[in-house]
């Protein structure tokens, strides 16, 4: 992606609290996610939790870096990150990774806000940049994520509440992203066939993850992976400063040689 698309990405996040990257996905890449998730679906016998947000006839994988590649690879994807470190900023990290497979017969979920928990008035400057990456083709009819566009300029929604949304419709291999203040919900899935996405959700480096990355992932697997990811699981310090141990960052524990100035040093 280069800097003018990066840049009108990021103005229509602005504006209207989300955008598309279309074909933003390598196809074998998407093959490559549907393997792994049925597989993991198979193996694990993930069944649907039956409440009314995260559905009845929905099949949701969580903590999905635990089990290394294909997902590795989705934190740092260079259409993706980019638009995301502008929105928020470099600082960030990884909220949560999962996986989202809406089954036919799946009513819509509640409209809601994915930082409404986190108690600050609105609006506010971007705390949570999340993005749906289509592993099929999402239309209206199969349970297109359902969207309100402006909202996150607005307060939080009354969850659940009955509001005039778009679907974002788009192309297996492409990527909804969206500011987390935006009201949006999955839509319902009238067809016969499954609609599978994976949510890579980042939030601002000064609050707390929705998934407990540093207990969710072992150390081992972390020091594996490429310096930026292990920044974005946590193993970082926020402008010098916030997560730091002894003045010491936490990727230090991973590499030895590793080299880390605090707030106050710089």
């Amino acid at each position: 992606m280069d800097s003018a698309a990066r840049t009108k990405h990021v103005e229509n996040i602005r504006r209207d609290g989300f955008t598309i990257v279309e074909n933003a996905i390598e196809p074998d890449r998407v093959e490559a996610l549907n393997e792994a998730l049925e597989r993991l679906e198979r193996e694990h016998s993930v069944k649907p939790a039956n409440n009314s947000f995260e559905g009845h006839h929905t099949v949701r994988i969580y903590n999905l870096l635990a089990y290394g590649e294909p997902f590795i690879s989705v934190p740092t994807h260079k259409n993706v990150l980019p638009v995301v470190d502008e929105v928020l900023d470099p600082g960030c990290l990884i909220s949560s990774l999962s996986s989202i497979a809406i089954d036919p017969g799946e009513t819509a979920q509640p409209i809601h806000a994915d930082d409404m928990v986190i108690p600050l008035e609105k609006p506010h400057r971007s705390i949570v940049c999340n993005s749906m990456w289509a592993l099929t083709d999402f239309t209206e009819e199969n349970g297109a994520t359902r969207l309100v566009p402006g909202s996150h300029l607005k307060p939080n929604p009354d969850y659940g509440g009955d509001y005039e949304t778009i679907p974002a419709e788009m192309a297996k291999g492409s990527v909804l992203i969206w500011d987390g203040a935006l009201w949006h919900g999955g839509g319902a899935n009238r067809t016969d066939k499954r609609r599978t996405g994976v949510a890579m959700n980042y939030c601002a480096g000064f609050i707390g993850q929705q998934e407990n990355q540093q207990l969710g992932l072992s150390p081992k697997l972390v020091k594996t992976f490429e310096p930026r990811l292990q920044e974005l699981v946590g193993y970082s310090v926020y402008r010098g400063l916030i997560g730091h141990i002894d003045k010491k960052a936490p990727f230090q524990l991973l590499n030895a040689d590793a080299k880390f100035k605090s707030i106050w040093d710089v």
